[in-house]
């Protein structure tokens, strides 16, 4: 499978810097719910244990899970780590997204 998901070198530098913090070994998963403003939401959890079927994508030391599910709500989207006025967070740029809340931590399809 062949996501096309891909991690900004500023957000495996930032989840590096978490992950550091870890018992060696944890890795950051990403994955889609339903709920949210706009109907789905991004989770970000640490996690020690790789399920056989994730999509994995390590850059820079850094190792982001994904779950077959959430893949298919994430394909083509980039990963990436924002530092502005209202604070910083990872940012998820989905082109499959017809609409996101203000807070950009939830969308539509």
């Amino acid at each position: 499978m062949s996501p096309n998901i891909t991690v900004t070198e500023r957000a495996a530098r930032k989840i590096g810097e978490i992950l550091r913090r870890e018992p060696a070994g944890t890795m950051l998963r990403v994955s889609v719910e339903g709920g949210g403003c706009s109907g789905f939401q991004y989770k970000f959890d640490t996690e020690r244990a790789k399920a056989d079927d994730d999509v994995v994508i390590e850059k820079s030391g850094a190792t982001v899970l994904i779950d077959p599910v959430s893949v298919n709500y994430m394909a083509g989207a980039e990963i990436d780590f924002v530092d502005d006025l209202i604070g910083s967070a990872f940012k998820v740029n989905n082109p499959q997204a017809t609409a996101s809340c203000g807070c950009g931590t939830s969308f539509a399809l």
